[in-house]
């Protein structure tokens, strides 16, 4: 089975967003809303690509070589993997505090966590308390992802959100580019502060977060769920139909939250235990849980951490070309994030997916033949021809893993369950990057080229468990996917709040027309 149920509906939410005229940025309410979105929120996951960069970045300066004793294998494993670790750690309370205090604390929490670990981080004087200070900062992440991207689908205009959802996983790039370009501009600093400079600016997307997330309203589905349903609708009615409370398309989306959420949480206890009661919630869990490891194990965190090692399999030793590979690198796949992020309404969720993951394949094989002839022929052409590849893996991999990654979660979990589902997906996520940082290093000093293939394999394995159990999500609304593996009858009951409201909604207008 490859679909879920109420595969080709027609959503009247949907449709009556698709329809309408009036783009976002004539929109004040919304544009204002949006404008915050992008340092409130959607540069949470910035944090992410600045960590990758910093200690990809760090393992071309001479003096944080120095200074850590030079780490290769299980050592310099540690130092990248102990923030994924932390994030490990973290990620039991996150659905208790997201669904207690609401989307903008548990940012608000998870941003000053990552401060704290950050400014430690900065100062390090040896290596335990450089590993802690990013297990601490791994501990404050996911409670901002998690919250952030729950808020980014929540509060987004139909329309929009699948855009907004997956821009936040572009940001990424931002701050990957940051930590390579200070990186590269600090290398010419003969002391410590060349990595201690890059180490400390990774504090600054959190600082944003925290200067400017109450800007931004609290999600209605999140207000309506604590019973403050007045607020909830104040919201919606603000910034989804520009203070007009009789606009039809809020009345109907008002009506479908609610009767949505009044059904979920009659059939849900709010606990861990509610992922695996049904079988549709396990099929939500494995979906996610395979994300997670897809998302850090489809060969990216060889090139996120240890380009360095990469570049040297195929005789590209030198540290400034290194640097500004990466530098290059980093740009490359922000044009190609964005780009991604931006045609994710023009297709299929399931033809980008296998779409990418194809391409991810294709470029795999290519780049480990291309590696393989270098180093049995010393040839300068297979050489150049694998920093192509390299490059070529951004476009491939942005189109399902980066552009799609929170907008799908989002889609596939239930309001309910939203929180916890994407701690799942956080879970396998971070595990998988703690064991590809761990052993990618060993991996390569090993066996060298020949641990490719091990991607190459895996890579394939991905595709053939995407064609069977990823589902189709896009052309419905939220509380329409609500219901994706579930029972018509729960679907039809929110279907027909809506007609009702809609033609109520409809009547009035016209009675006032004829008065």
């Amino acid at each position: 089975m490859v679909g879920g149920t109420n595969a080709g509906s027609d959503n009247a939410i949907h449709r009556m967003a698709m329809d309408d005229p009036i783009p976002w940025y004539k929109k004040r309410n919304l544009r204002t809303m949006y404008l915050l979105l992008f340092p409130c929120v959607i540069g949470i996951e910035m944090t992410s690509g600045f960590d990758s960069q910093i200690i990809n970045a760090a393992q071309l300066l001479p003096h944080w070589k120095l200074y850590f004793g030079n780490p290769t294998g299980a050592y310099n494993g540690i130092l990248a993997s102990a923030l994924p670790l932390g994030s490990v750690i973290g990620l039991p309370l996150i659905p208790l505090v997201n669904d207690t205090f609401g989307r903008r604390w548990c940012i608000m929490f998870g941003s000053c966590v990552m401060i704290v670990g950050t400014i430690i981080q900065g100062f390090a004087f040896n290596g335990p308390m450089y590993i802690i200070a990013r297990g601490i900062i791994g501990f404050g992440l996911p409670y901002a992802i998690v919250a952030g991207s729950c808020l980014i689908g929540e509060l987004g205009y139909p329309k929009e959100r699948p855009i907004l959802t997956s821009l936040f996983n572009a940001c990424y790039f931002i701050g990957a580019i940051v930590a390579a370009g200070s990186t590269f501009g600090t290398q010419t600093i003969d002391n410590d502060w060349s990595w201690r400079i890059p180490s400390l600016l990774q504090m600054a997307p959190s600082l944003l977060q925290v200067s400017f997330v109450f800007f931004l309203p609290e999600s209605p589905r999140y207000l309506m769920s604590k019973d403050r349903v007045e607020e909830a609708e104040q919201v919606l009615i603000k910034y989804h139909a520009e203070g007009n409370p009789n606009s039809p398309f809020v009345q109907a989306e008002i009506a479908e939250i609610r009767a949505t959420l009044e059904i979920e949480m009659e059939h849900s206890k709010r606990s861990w235990m509610d992922l695996v009661r049904t079988p549709g919630m396990r099929r939500r869990v494995l979906i996610g849980s395979l994300l997670g490891l897809f998302t850090q194990l489809s060969g990216n965190v060889v090139i996120s951490y240890f380009l360095g090692d990469v570049l040297k399999l195929i005789g590209f030793t030198d540290p400034a070309f290194q640097a500004k590979y990466n530098l290059g690198n980093q740009c490359w796949s922000l044009i190609c994030g964005v780009s991604a992020a931006l045609v994710v309404m023009r297709f299929r969720r399931r033809t980008m997916y296998l779409t990418g993951i194809l391409s991810i394949l294709a470029v795999y094989v290519a780049w480990t033949i291309c590696t393989a002839i270098f180093i049995a022929n010393k040839s300068d052409v297979a050489a150049k021809l694998s920093l192509f590849w390299i490059y070529a893996y951004s476009p491939a991999y942005n189109l399902c893993f980066n552009a799609l990654t929170y907008t799908y979660l989002i889609e596939v979990f239930p309001y309910a369950q939203r929180a916890r589902g994407i701690s799942i997906f956080q879970f396998w996520g971070k595990a998988a990057q703690f064991f590809g940082t761990n052993v990618n290093p060993i991996g390569t000093q090993a066996i060298g080229w020949k641990y490719l293939l091990v991607y190459c394999c895996w890579i394939f394995a991905e595709a053939i468990m995407i064609w069977f159990l990823w589902p189709e999500t896009s052309g419905r609304s939220l509380e329409e996917l609500a219901f994706l593996f579930e029972p018509e009858e729960y679907a039809k009951m929110t279907e027909a709040a809506v007609k009702k409201t809609i033609a109520h909604v409809e009547d009035l207008n016209k009675d006032e027309k004829v008065v």
